[in-house]
């Protein structure tokens, strides 16, 4: 009959706590001297005990194993943390060097600092501005272009909307030009059948009524009398105004 399966947990009884932990670790410190044997591995092992009680085990010393264990874990980290720095300072180095050549490049485009350039450069300089001259102004006509198509655009719309108000305007002229023909129409049939008074079947034919003569009669010179004009005229004064 096999043995059951020990639950790993803490074990309450102390005396069977010793007694196993004692068990235990000889077993433990003797398969790791076996591993160094059999296998030729280096082999360090630690144990406390509850107590604080140290025991360990080094196959080929505790501090020589202890050194290489340290140089393995912490020395690459300092030496990745070196190489990073490392990494960034060259990365500085270029991106300096790369600000430096664009600065000059820009100076030597705006015409200064041409002094050190001999004529190989200065003839690639002198494409680069031809270059950049030719693409700025087909940049420059293409602009145009496109302004002068809106233009035309925005012409075609104002035409469009001058030749709507024209005939809508034509269409108000029509619709006043026939207003005013039916109100002339209209006040000519009202003056012919305007009705005229029974006393004057002509508008002309009136009788005059008497006249009220104040002042002197008017003398009217008979054909052929001697009498002067300006006596005619005194006469008729002083008879129009003393009795």
């Amino acid at each position: 009959m096999g043995r059951g399966r020990v639950e790993l947990k803490r074990i309450e009884n102390k005396i069977n706590r010793q007694v196993t932990f004692s068990k235990r670790r000889n077993g433990l410190l003797k398969k790791a001297y076996e591993l160094s044997v059999l296998c030729d591995a280096e082999v360090a092992l630690i144990i406390f005990s509850s107590r604080g009680k140290l025991y360990e085990f080094g196959s080929s010393g505790m501090s020589k194993t202890l050194e290489r264990y340290q140089r393995c874990c912490f020395t690459p980290q300092d030496n990745s943390l070196e190489r990073e720095t490392q990494n960034w300072y060259q990365e500085v180095t270029k991106l300096k060097a790369k600000y430096e050549a664009l600065q000059r490049t820009q100076r030597h485009l705006l015409g200064e600092d041409l002094g050190p350039l001999n004529v190989k450069e200065l003839q690639n300089l002198e494409k680069q501005l031809e270059g950049a001259l030719a693409l700025a102004r087909q940049r420059k006509t293409q602009i145009m272009i496109e302004q002068m198509e809106d233009l035309r655009k925005k012409e075609r719309e104002l035409g469009d909307l001058n030749k709507q108000l024209k005939i809508k305007l034509e269409a108000e002229g029509q619709n006043l030009k026939t207003i005013q023909g039916l109100w002339s129409s209209g006040a000519a049939a009202e003056t012919i059948n305007f009705p005229l008074h029974p006393s004057h079947p002509h508008p002309m034919d009136c009788d005059h009524e008497p006249v009220l003569q104040i002042g002197y009669h008017h003398f009217v010179q008979a054909e052929g009398s001697s009498v002067p004009k300006s006596m005619a005229g005194e006469t008729n004064f002083i008879h129009g105004w003393v009795i």
